[in-house]
C-alpha cells in the first residue's frame, strides 16, 4: 500500500516491545500514550490538516466512552458491537457540531470556543442524566473474556490500542495522498482562494470533522473498556481536549507521525514530573504549558519538523564539505 510502509514498520517495532518487557507499569504507560496518540490523530486531521483548531474534542471522546458503557449496561449489547456503535455515535456528534458551526460561518477562535462550549454542555447533561449515571457515573460489569472486550492482562489492550493507532495513521495517510486531502490543505492555507477554485469548503470541513470525531470516539470507547468506568468529568473533561491538541502540536502538527511522537513525549514528561515532585495536582498541566510555549517559540513544526530541519542542515553541510574537497 503506497505511503504506508513506514507506518507498518513503526507499528511492527512497537508490537515487539512486549518481547522485551511485560511489566504492567510499562504496558499501562504505553497504552495511555497510544490512547493519547489516537485521540491526537483525530484532532490532527481536523486541526493539523484542515486548520480548524478545536478545543472541545472531549465531546467526541466522551460520546464514545458513554456510548460503549451505556449500550452494554442498559441494553446488554456485546462490547465489541457497542464499540462500533460508539464510533458511529461520535461521528454523528461531530457531524452535528460541524454542521452547526461551519454552516454558521464560524472559524478561528470562534470555532475553537464553540467546540469547547459543546463539550461543556455535554458534560453538564451527562452529570445530571440518569441514563449516564448522573454524578455517580457508570461502572461496566467485570467480565474478563475476550468476547466481552476484557482481558486477564494488559498485553491484549496494548496490541488493540496499537492497532487502532495504526489504522488511524493509515486513514490519515490515505487522506493526505487523496484529492480530498489536497482540498483540506487548501482550505487550511487559504479558505477564500480554495472557495474561488471551486472547493466546497463547508463540505470538506464537515467531512474532516466527522472522521476526526469518529477517530476520537474510538479512543473514548477504548478508555471505557480499559478502565471499566466512566463519569462526566472523565468523559467530557478538559483533560482529554488538552492532551488531544498537545500531542500533535508537540510532535508535529499536520504530519502522520506527529501525534504518536507527541503523545510519547507528553506521557514521559508527565511521568517524570510525578517522579520528581509526586502527585501534585495540576503540576502536569504546568509542565505541558511550559513545553507548549517552548515548542511554539522554537520548533513551530514540532519534533517532526525539527528532525527534518536538522536533516536538511546535515545534508547542506555534507554537500558543502564535498564541494570543498573537490576544489582541493
Amino acid at each position: 500500500m503506497k505511503g504506508t510502509s513506514s507506518i507498518l514498520v513503526v507499528t511492527t517495532l512497537l508490537a515487539l516491545v512486549p518481547l522485551v518487557t511485560t511489566s504492567n507499569d510499562t504496558l499501562n504507560f504505553l497504552v495511555m500514550a497510544l490512547l493519547v496518540a489516537l485521540v491526537g490523530q483525530g484532532w490532527n486531521l481536523l486541526g493539523g490538516y484542515g486548520g480548524q483548531y478545536s478545543f472541545g474534542h472531549a465531546a467526541f471522546f466522551g460520546t464514545g466512552a458513554y456510548a460503549t458503557a451505556i449500550l452494554q449496561l442498559r441494553y446488554g449489547m456485546n462490547a465489541w458491537i457497542a464499540f462500533g456503535f460508539a464510533i458511529a455515535a461520535g461521528a454523528l456528534v461531530g457531524a452535528i457540531i460541524g454542521a452547526l458551526s461551519f454552516r454558521s460561518g464560524l472559524k478561528g477562535s470562534y470555532f475553537a470556543l464553540v467546540t469547547l462550549a459543546f463539550a461543556e454542555v455535554l458534560r453538564i447533561i451527562a452529570s445530571v442524566t440518569p441514563v449516564t449515571g448522573a454524578g455517580v457515573g457508570l461502572l461496566v460489569k467485570l467480565d474478563l473474556r475476550p468476547e466481552a472486550f476484557q482481558f486477564q492482562s494488559r498485553l491484549p489492550f496494548y496490541l488493540i490500542a496499537l492497532a487502532l493507532v495504526a489504522i488511524s495513521m493509515i486513514v490519515v495517510r490515505l487522506i493526505e495522498d487523496s484529492r480530498f486531502g489536497a482540498y483540506l490543505v487548501a482550505v487550511r492555507e487559504n479558505e477564500e482562494a480554495a472557495k474561488a477554485l471551486g472547493v466546497n469548503v463547508v463540505e470538506v470541513k464537515l467531512i474532516a470533522m466527522t472522521i476526526s470525531a469518529a477517530i476520537t470516539a474510538a479512543g473514548g470507547g477504548f478508555y471505557a473498556q480499559y478502565f471499566l468506568f466512566v463519569d462526566s468529568g472523565i468523559a467530557y473533561g478538559p483533560w482529554i481536549s488538552i492532551e488531544a491538541l498537545l500531542a500533535p502540536i508537540i510532535g508535529g502538527v499536520g504530519t502522520v507521525f506527529g501525534p504518536l511522537l507527541g503523545a510519547l513525549v507528553v506521557k514521559i514528561l508527565g511521568e517524570a514530573a510525578k517522579l520528581v515532585t509526586g502527585d501534585a495536582p495540576g503540576l502536569d498541566l504546568v509542565i505541558y504549558g511550559g513545553v507548549l510555549v517552548l515548542v511554539v517559540a522554537f520548533a513551530p513544526r514540532g519534533i517532526v519538523g525539527l528532525v527534518a530541519s536538522l536533516r536538511d542542515l546535515m545534508q547542506r553541510l555534507h554537500q558543502t564539505a564535498t564541494v570543498e574537497d573537490k576544489r582541493g
